[in-house]
């Protein structure tokens, strides 16, 4: 499964940069995320419980930054497992662009998922990876344009 979107921000793109690199504002913006920390420089553990049709599982991801161009982007690497609901892996490439006073951000996300959860059928899976794709960016896009419903 793979989609492409974007966001614009009211913030320029160093402060864009700045919280894609905060772990705090990162945990806050992931749909079900209880626990995000950082492991090394740029690697990190989250804690994410998710529901995907009748499926609820609580997974462990651990999550990578890669190819990091600051402040133009990133790729955002996890992979997780959910114990008998299967595992889920994907990533984002995340791009920067000034926008006026603004920022543009676009993203690539792709994913994918095995065991029970891969059961489930494509349509129930993409359309449940893409709403958590669109919630992460626009609770993100909240916290950093100060419409954050806290």
């Amino acid at each position: 499964m793979e989609m492409i979107s974007e966001q614009k921000i009211a913030a320029s793109r160093e402060q864009v940069w700045a919280a894609l690199n905060d772990t705090e504002i990162l945990k806050k913006s992931m749909p079900g995320c209880e626990s995000f920390d950082a492991i090394s420089e740029n690697t990190f553990e989250a804690k994410i419980t998710a529901k995907v049709g009748p499926v609820k599982a609580k997974f462990k991801f651990n999550v990578e930054l890669t190819d990091i161009r600051p402040p133009h982007g990133y790729l955002i690497s996890g992979e997780g497992q959910g114990g008998v609901a299967g595992f889920a892996k994907g990533s984002a490439m995340v791009e920067l662009s000034e926008d006026g006073s603004g920022t543009i951000l676009s993203y690539t996300v792709k994913a994918n998922v095995g065991g029970k959860l891969a059961q489930l059928g494509a349509r129930l899976i993409d359309g449940t990876a893409k709403k958590m794709a669109d919630e992460f960016f626009s609770n993100f896009n909240a916290m950093l344009s100060g419409n954050e419903s806290s």
